[in-house]
């Protein structure tokens, strides 16, 4: 059965992690298939790609990886003391390198909220990421 990766993951406990991600049905992430004969080896570069942009984002040190031909591996070491380390203007700043912020936060980061509980519903949001 599965869980919830916040009863899986406890910084406290230890900050490093095994981390596994697979293709089904006999997808391909890179290298020759054998059954269609087309290859995807070019897809190994946007993975480790993506892995130093995330990592460059959040306070998630990649440790070792190795990527197959159809999952990956990843050991992460959690870093919670850097996260806690930011002010709420970079961590705001981080996460609109991925996403887009919410109206809410987006209206809190332009100083422009009106009331106390708008601001510190943001200020929750924000202490979240």
């Amino acid at each position: 059965m599965t869980r919830a990766r916040k009863e899986l993951v406890s910084v406290e406990t230890t900050p490093y992690y095994h981390c596994i991600c697979r293709c089904v049905r006999r997808a391909f992430l890179c290298g020759e298939d054998f059954y269609s004969g087309k290859n995807y080896e070019h897809r190994r570069g946007w993975v480790l790609e993506r892995l130093r942009e995330l990592q460059g984002v959040f306070a998630v040190d990649v440790c070792a990886y190795a990527v197959m031909s159809n999952h990956y591996h990843l050991v992460v070491r959690l870093d919670s003391d850097r996260a806690a380390a930011w002010s709420e203007d970079e961590v705001m700043e981080r996460w609109e390198r991925l996403f887009s912020l919410p109206v809410l936060v987006a209206r809190y980061r332009a100083g422009q909220t009106k009331t106390e509980a708008e601001r510190e519903r943001a200020q929750l949001q924000i202490a979240e990421w």
